[in-house]
């Protein structure tokens, strides 16, 4: 059930693997907020703003074939860079992977330690608001 999790756990480590210093890390994150796929306009609504970010943030999610799927947008770099983390670890997966798997590449990475409290807050809304959009679509299942 978390195969694919895993590798995709797997693939962001090997992303950060010449990052040594927090410096490093944090180009790598604004590096991924510039190649993230673009959230339509009409998805930048109240209803899909992450609250608790220190910046704009905007998460869309859709179900497909019992899959979750995300797409993000924020004004600031790093902002829309973590939140492309956390979609390339759980964009695809069931609703069930995205409410229990934890996303321990960041404590891996050293990543939540590399931010600031405001930004490290953030990072645990945008996960927080994934796994309540993927609770909603697993209790429209029901």
């Amino acid at each position: 059930m978390y195969n694919s999790f895993f590798e995709n756990e797997n693939k962001i480590k090997d992303l950060f693997s010449n990052c040594s210093t927090k410096e490093n890390k944090y180009e790598k994150i604004m590096e991924l907020g510039k190649l993230g796929e673009e959230l339509a306009l009409e998805h930048r609504v109240e209803s899909n703003e992450v609250q608790g970010c220190q910046s704009t943030m905007y998460l869309h999610s859709w179900i497909e074939d019992g899959r979750v799927y995300f797409r993000a947008w924020s004004d600031a770099l790093i902002s829309a860079g973590l939140a492309e983390l956390l979609i390339r670890a759980y964009n695809g997966e069931t609703p069930e992977v995205v409410i229990k798997a934890l996303p321990t590449f960041i404590e891996d990475l050293d990543i939540a330690v590399s931010l600031t409290p405001n930004r490290a807050n953030g990072l645990y809304q945008i996960h927080l608001r994934m796994k309540q959009d993927a609770l909603k679509f697993l209790m429209q299942r029901t």
